[in-house]
């Protein structure tokens, strides 16, 4: 579904504006630990990854190839594939960190692109997740549920009221102690995978 996130001047002019306050270093901090060899899921138009660390080998994927163009014109040394979070082209085990900035509020699955991290993700890797999550008060909860089918139908798929921390940790994946913080609906995190890819999460018979 294409909206606002697929016109890239216009995605680029709504980050640019959030990143102008407290957002733009948490927009900083989510390339700036990625180590080894990196992707970058759901790139846009690649806002992040000038911030990777010097030589830092990374691929950066997008399935809208309107905002792959504008990502090459911001890192022209970087791959760019285009695909689905939920259909990965790449070998079990191709990276040491995944970055994920806003990705999992705007897939179709993100049980199955969680899935597909698990799958990239080399033994010991991280996932890299800055999102948005449902709001933890009742009021706040009506209201993204209330605005939610015409902000996604506007926006090109982004789901304000997913629980997407919840499923993270549902996939199997732990917070690193002391990586998570949180502002007011949103998160940044750095989770490993807990379980091996095959089984379920703890407590699954």
């Amino acid at each position: 579904m294409a909206g606002l996130e697929q016109i890239p001047w216009c995605y680029d002019l709504g980050l640019w504006v959030a990143e102008l306050g407290g957002f733009g270093r948490w927009r900083r901090w989510l390339p700036g630990g990625a180590a080894g060899r990196t992707l970058d899921l759901g790139t846009g138009t690649g806002r992040n990854l000038p911030w990777l660390p010097p030589g830092t080998p990374a691929v950066a994927v997008d399935p809208w190839p309107q905002n792959l163009a504008a990502a090459r014109r911001r890192a022209p040394g970087v791959a760019l594939v285009r695909a689905r979070a939920e259909a990965l082209p790449f070998k079990d085990g191709a990276f040491e960190t995944v970055l994920s900035g806003m990705v999992l509020c705007s897939v179709d699955d993100p049980a199955a692109s969680l899935s597909e991290i698990q799958r990239v993700l080399a033994p010991g890797g991280t996932l890299r997740l800055l999102e948005h999550v449902r709001s933890a008060s009742r009021l706040g909860g009506w209201w993204q549920d209330l605005v939610q089918p015409a902000w996604t139908w506007a926006a090109g798929g982004c789901r304000p009221n997913r629980e997407t921390e919840r499923t993270v940790l549902a996939a199997g994946f732990e917070v690193e102690v002391g990586s998570r913080h949180a502002s007011g609906t949103w998160r940044r995190l750095v989770a490993r995978v807990t379980v091996a890819r095959g089984e379920g999460p703890p407590g699954t018979p």
